[in-house]
């Protein structure tokens, strides 16, 4: 049995601790480099998006579209990328309100999480550059299921959305030997109608610059509201 820590604090990435969507910068970033076809990629991406914000999303879809283009290139070709892309875009959007509520969680001893929809290729760097060592996320498959082999454009096990991040926290609960009971108090902070199934597993559901659907769900059940970026 792991010892707990004091308590469970759970995030969401994007609109949550970034005031952007990583994985929508992402593709935009690989249309500004030539990566992709601009055309019929911000076509089918900005489609996906929309479902995403409408709750409707098929993340199997989805995810089969975000990964295809990995399985092009290299991976050195994809990590050098995957830096100038945490330069120029991630890391001018790292904001002190972010770094610092995810760091008092930390240094309080509570077990921090980052828990996302977005692919792990995408947003694993990102966890690193919040301090994060825990990341939840969908998983890129791999030739011979070789963690360090060319990526294969499918998703490898159950994807981190909606009731899937129930799903994934559990069991990466499980691997701890913990469970929710485990802790006094469990957090998470999240911005999307789309997490609504995991705020309402936990104990201190915290809706996050929310979305309009979430705010209203919110206010409704009386759970606290935290704005740590402009309105969008």
């Amino acid at each position: 049995m792991t010892k707990a820590a004091r308590n469970l604090a759970l995030f969401d990435l994007d609109h949550t601790l970034l005031p952007t969507d990583s994985d929508h910068e992402w593709g935009r970033f690989m249309v500004r480099l030539g990566i992709v076809d601009e055309t019929s990629f911000l076509r089918a991406h900005e489609k996906f998006y929309a479902d995403y914000k409408a709750g409707t999303l098929d993340i199997y879809a989805y995810l089969r579209f975000a990964l295809a283009p990995l399985a092009r290139h290299t991976r050195a070709e994809l990590h050098a990328w995957h830096e100038q892309f945490m330069r120029e875009v991630i890391h001018p959007a790292m904001l002190p309100a972010a770094l610092e509520l995810v760091r008092g969680h930390q240094d309080a001893g509570d077990l921090v999480c980052m828990i996302t929809a977005t692919n792990a290729f995408v947003t694993a760097p990102i966890a690193r550059a919040f301090g994060i060592d825990c990341l939840i996320a969908p998983m890129p498959a791999t030739v011979d299921n070789d963690p360090h082999g060319a990526y294969t454009g499918e998703v490898d096990g159950i994807p981190s959305f909606q009731e899937g991040k129930i799903i994934r926290t559990e069991q990466w609960l499980a691997s701890l030997g913990l469970d929710w009971t485990s802790f006094p108090r469990s957090y998470f902070y999240s911005d999307s109608r789309n997490d609504i199934p995991l705020l309402e597993k936990v104990t201190d559901p915290i809706a996050t610059n929310p979305d309009p659907t979430l705010r209203a769900h919110a206010t409704q059940h009386g759970w606290r509201v935290l704005e740590l970026f402009e309105a969008k």
